[in-house]
């Protein structure tokens, strides 16, 4: 088995299925057992850390909320910074935001002002791409910010919910690195 493999295996063993949460029909994918085993998590970390060194990253961006418990640590292991990209009102200080729709209404999302600067290459950190709206509009709200997308990483792709079809023109031709594709 390549090392690609491995590490695929070593994740999907260490991710559960929680069926009808948050609401019947929804098969939840739950990556406390994973974050819970030290290797499996340094693992993942070491994973997307060379997606930095890879694409000369200057800092990650972590989606609220799973996307800063993967994020933080990559950005301490690749040297670079971290910046969280929060729910509308949770950040102190002057903000940007991005507004998206949602299948239910609309979202928006808030990054600070001053979190990334013009010419800085940012990778985008997320644990699951699902319908792709939080992560289009991050990528959309950063490059307005000023600053150049690197890439857009995951641990977990939903392929049959088509995330990907909706984030790739946001992407500019940056790559989509998903570690697991079910």
């Amino acid at each position: 088995m390549s090392a690609r493999g491995a590490l695929r295996e070593l994740l999907l063993s260490r991710i559960t299925d929680v069926p009808d949460y948050p609401q019947p029909g929804v098969v939840f994918k739950d990556i406390t057992p994973l974050l819970a085993d030290p290797v499996a998590f340094g693992a993942l970390t070491d994973a997307f850390a060379e997606l930095c060194e890879r694409h000369r990253v200057d800092k990650v961006a972590g989606l609220e909320a799973r996307g800063f418990i993967l994020a933080a640590p990559v950005a301490v292991r690749a040297g670079v910074g971290f910046v969280p990209v929060r729910k509308a009102g949770k950040l102190p200080g002057a903000t940007l935001g991005q507004a998206y729709e949602l299948e239910y209404g609309t979202a928006e999302i808030e990054i600070h002002a001053d979190a990334v600067a013009p010419g800085d290459r940012v990778l985008v950190i997320d644990d699951v791409l699902a319908t792709g709206g939080t992560a289009d509009a991050s990528l959309q709200l950063i490059r307005r910010a000023g600053a150049e997308i690197a890439g857009l990483a995951v641990l977990l792709e939903l392929g049959f919910l088509a995330g990907r079809q909706r984030v790739e023109p946001g992407l500019k031709g940056a790559p989509l690195e998903a570690l697991i594709t079910v």
